[in-house]
Order: C-alpha cells, then sequence, then structure tokens
C-alpha cells in the first residue's frame, strides 16, 4: 500500500491558490477579447498603480470602515435580542414576527428606504446594513441561548453567584460559539451589503469606484478592486475569525 502524502494545510491553501490564478492566465490567454478578461498581470498592474496614486487604499479603507461600524452594531443589537429570544418565550413571540419579515425583505428594498427616509448619508448607509444582518445574528444566537445548560444555571443558583459573574463564567461561554459563527457567517455577507450601499448612495469606497468602472466598461479595474478587497477580507477571516472560532471552541474540549 502506497504511503499517503502528508501536506501543511497552508501548503494545500497556497497550492489551491495557485491553480485559481493559473486557470484565470489561461482563460484570459483564451479569450477572444483580452478587455473582456484580462489576465491577472494587467489587474495585478492596476492594483499597483491604485495603492501608489492612493486611491485604492482611500476607497477601501472607507469600505473597511463602514463595514466594521454595521458588522460591530449588528453583532451587538442582535446578540442581545438574540439571548433575549432565546431565554424568555414571550420575547420570543414578540420578536419572531419582526425578524421573519426582515429575513425576507429584500436588502435593495431596506437600502433604498433608508435612504429615502434617514438621506444619502453615513448614519443611512450603516443602518441599512446593520438592519439586513441584525435578524441573522439574532437567529444564531437565539438557539445558542435555548441550549445553554441549565444545570449549570442551578449550579449558580445554589452558589449565589452575582449576575454579572454568571454572564461571564457560564453563560458567555457557552453563547461564544454561537456568536463566533454568526460573525464568520455575517461577516461576508455585510461587506457585500455595503458594496450595494455605497453604488447606490455614497461617493466614495469601493462599491463607488466599481460603479464608475462598470460605467466605463473597464473590466480590468472592477477585477483589480474586487480581487484586492477579497484579499483583505479572506485576510481578516485567517487571522481573526477563524481564530477567534476555534477559542470559541475551546471550553468544550477543556482548554
Amino acid at each position: 500500500m502506497v504511503p499517503r502524502l502528508a501536506f501543511p494545510a497552508r501548503a494545500e491553501r497556497l497550492l489551491s491558490l495557485l491553480g485559481f490564478f493559473a486557470l484565470w492566465w489561461l482563460a484570459a490567454a483564451l479569450a477572444a477579447d483580452p478587455r473582456l478578461l484580462p489576465g491577472p498581470q494587467a489587474v495585478l498592474a492596476v492594483i499597483w498603480q491604485g495603492v501608489l496614486s492612493g486611491e485604492m487604499t482611500g476607497n477601501i479603507g472607507i469600505t473597511l470602515a463602514r463595514v466594521a461600524a454595521a458588522f460591530v452594531l449588528s453583532m451587538l443589537v442582535g446578540s442581545v435580542l438574540g439571548v433575549f429570544a432565546g431565554r424568555s418565550r414571550r420575547a420570543d413571540a414578540l420578536l419572531d414576527p419582526w425578524i421573519i419579515i426582515t429575513l425576507n425583505l429584500p436588502a435593495l428594498v431596506v437600502i433604498v428606504l433608508a435612504y429615502v427616509w434617514v438621506g444619502l448619508n453615513e448614519t443611512a448607509a450603516i443602518l441599512a446594513v446593520a438592519i439586513v444582518k441584525v435578524p441573522t445574528v439574532v437567529v444564531t444566537v437565539r438557539e445558542g441561548a435555548r441550549a445553554l445548560d441549565p444545570g449549570l444555571d442551578e449550579l449558580a443558583a445554589v452558589y449565589h453567584l452575582p449576575r454579572l459573574r454568571r454572564l461571564q463564567r457560564i453563560v458567555a461561554p457557552q453563547l461564544a460559539p454561537y456568536i463566533a459563527a454568526a460573525g464568520r457567517s455575517g461577516l461576508a455577507i455585510t461587506w457585500k451589503i455595503v458594496l450595494i450601499v455605497e453604488l447606490l448612495g455614497r461617493p466614495n469606497g469601493v462599491g463607488y469606484a466599481l460603479n464608475l468602472f462598470f460605467q466605463n466598461f473597464d473590466v480590468a479595474g472592477i477585477l483589480a478592486y474586487g480581487l484586492a478587497f477579497a484579499a483583505i477580507m479572506l485576510a481578516i477571516e485567517t487571522t481573526l475569525l477563524q481564530p477567534w472560532e476555534r477559542r470559541a471552541h475551546a471550553w468544550r474540549r477543556g482548554a
């Protein structure tokens, strides 16, 4: 029996990434019109020029700030509402219709209404993204609140633990995996919605730049911004969110 070669996970990811660029280069070489599918070298040149001029870094920084604000707001509000809905039947009954409505309401409708009611400003942009994201956080955290171990609650009551200490030592560790899962799944949704918000009503950001490139039929610019921003989000996912989720599950392994 031939032994199976073992590759580190990082090496496998690197090989997969190289395969992606190889397929991209091959597809661009076979394309009838290079303007419709520019190769990696052309797109990387656009990225380099955008970084040197500061235009790309400025737009990406603005978008990341909006993503961070909307993400933090939606996670805070959604987590609090999720805990209340999971721990109280009355709160769950009151919140459930709102959750169903907002889950099924198209994001585009929420964005347009926010701009109409609040105005074409940063408040409307961040509020629209948070409204779309909050229901998914509530649903995930609610399931975690429902799954809390009642035995640990009884133990805390026996030892008369203060409410704050009970929250820190008993409730928070059990909810952490659900909050981490909501964060990981929600970050990708958040930044995609932010791009739509910027495309429809903001004078800067990645979405605004993509709209300009679309109007000029500049595929290289579109791919440059898309690739650069996706790379940044991949780095955030790998260095922040995945370790956060692993630590959130560590208590189950006795770590």
